[in-house]
């Protein structure tokens, strides 16, 4: 899929540190910075409900290997695959706004 700007894979804007908790070079673009918060979000809604890969892609209707990647920073999520997985965890994933106001914090 392609990307806006031409920015990018998510993880490949890592500075130092292991995605998504790395800290990202500092002009990394907007979407890089919702990814990694985006990815950070998803990690720990798995966490929590305690749901692995492959389980929370047949409840979501989502390929395991897709959600693989958006762990990994290898590709942005689109509308209906963040849908579908907002609504199979029932917490919202997406950061907003957030992820750019807090990116020093990364």
């Amino acid at each position: 899929m392609p990307r806006s700007n031409n920015d990018q894979l998510p993880a490949t804007y890592v500075a130092s540190g292991n995605w998504p908790y790395a800290r990202l070079v500092e002009d990394a673009p907007v979407s890089a910075h919702y990814g990694q918060a985006f990815a950070r979000n998803l990690a720990e809604a798995m966490e929590t409900s305690e749901i692995g890969l492959r389980a929370l892609g047949d409840k979501a209707g989502v390929s395991h290997a897709t959600i693989s990647r958006l762990l990994r920073g290898m590709v942005l999520p689109d509308m209906g695959t963040l849908a579908r997985l907002e609504v199979a965890l029932g917490t919202s994933l997406w950061p907003g706004l957030a992820a750019w106001t807090k990116r020093e914090l990364s």
